[in-house]
């Protein structure tokens, strides 16, 4: 499991965030939209606590498969983002989620190199 490809480690990231009782886990495929990533991982915590509780385990099981991230931040914000190159993941509290819509925006994005009219 070192060598995971994007969207297996996108999927095993959704399964981490959910055994630590994240809600509403979603996974989006951004591939075709942009070249920073493949996947985002969209899931909500109850709490400040929660939410960084959830990042840690993501973070922790990652580096059991020699997987680290990039970068991490917003530990203590509501709003964590662990970036692992091809798979980018928001752990958020639902009030931030909801305002930010992240995953409707992506879904709604034309894929990359297309043009709007």
């Amino acid at each position: 499991m070192f060598n995971l490809e994007s969207k297996d480690k996108a999927e095993f990231i959704g399964e981490v965030a959910e055994s630590i009782k994240a809600e509403s886990t979603e996974i989006v495929e951004v591939r075709e939209k942009t070249v920073m990533m493949d996947y985002i991982v969209v899931c909500s915590g109850t709490s400040d606590v929660h939410v960084r509780s959830i990042a840690d385990r993501i973070d922790e099981e990652m580096r059991k498969r020699k997987l680290r991230a990039r970068g991490i931040e917003g530990r203590d914000s509501g709003w964590v983002l662990l970036d692992f190159g091809d798979v980018v993941v928001h752990v958020m509290r639902e009030e931030q989620r909801q305002f930010y819509d992240l995953e409707s925006l992506w879904k709604m994005m034309p894929k990359s190199g297309s043009v709007e009219a």
